[in-house]
């Protein structure tokens, strides 16, 4: 991927105070994009931004809870007010490290509506907020789903569930954002080693592993080549797709 590609684009990652958002944020930033980083963790999303700015490149930290309308909402104009526009969205935040695995009749509404709000009510809500900083340029929304919805996975319903909604949103959207020249794709990772999942998933550096076509376990850095792609205009009559990124251990 040229860096030219992405010298001129501002790109807000949210959940980029660490894990996939952090390395989407480095990976944008250093091929070029000026980046937002928001997470509802600010002194995360200050040391993502810390480190880009040691790379070289143009980072602005904000704290987002993509749950909450008022922050979305003044998330998208402080980046607007930053650097003048928004090329590109990154709806990457999620709860997914803090989840009790448990089987779906023991879920309590409680937390089946908190992971709701934050998996798929939140890149709604970002999208909806992020559109009228992009009708007239157009844009790219890249939404981040999994792998999970593909295979079933048992024991966190809510989360599956909320993935596969994060498919729909994205077809809906893309539908709708094309008259726009806004593309809306989605990304679907396999069991990644991130922080979280290293807390999630006993001997996580082994899990699943034997169940791919590649067989070793899947890194942050196995995913940036599909953002950037989604993210550059190499991909600009693409929209509407999801891109399974797992070592082939589910085909789509």
């Amino acid at each position: 991927m040229s860096e030219k590609n992405l010298l001129d684009q501002v790109a807000l990652v949210t959940g980029a105070g660490g894990g996939l958002g952090r390395a989407f944020a480095l990976a944008l930033a250093a091929a070029g994009a000026r980046v937002a980083v928001a997470d509802c963790n600010l002194q995360g999303a200050n040391e993502t931004a810390a480190q880009i700015a040691a790379a070289g490149g143009e980072g602005l930290a904000l704290r987002l809870d993509v749950a909450d309308e008022a922050s979305v909402a003044a998330t998208m104009a402080a980046v607007a007010a930053r650097w003048g526009r928004i090329d590109a969205l990154v709806n990457n935040a999620g709860l997914y490290g803090s989840i009790v695995r448990k089987p779906f009749f023991e879920i309590t509404c409680a937390e089946w509506d908190e992971l709701m709000a934050v998996n798929l009510k939140g890149p709604w809500l970002c999208a909806r907020a992020a559109f009228p900083h992009m009708r007239e340029r157009g844009g790219s929304i890249v939404n981040i789903s999994s792998a999970t919805f593909y295979s079933g996975s048992p024991l966190w319903a809510h989360y599956v569930a909320s993935k596969g909604g994060v498919i729909g949103l994205t077809r809906a959207l893309a539908r709708e954002a094309g008259d726009y020249g806004i593309r809306v794709n989605a990304i679907a990772p396999g069991f990644t080693l991130t922080e979280a999942s290293l807390k999630l998933i006993k001997d996580a550096e082994n899990y699943g592993v034997n169940r791919g076509a590649l067989k070793r376990a899947q890194q942050t850095d196995d995913l940036i080549g599909a953002l950037l792609f989604f993210v550059a205009p190499t991909s600009d009559f693409v929209t509407g797709q999801t891109l399974v990124v797992d070592g082939g251990r589910q085909f789509n």
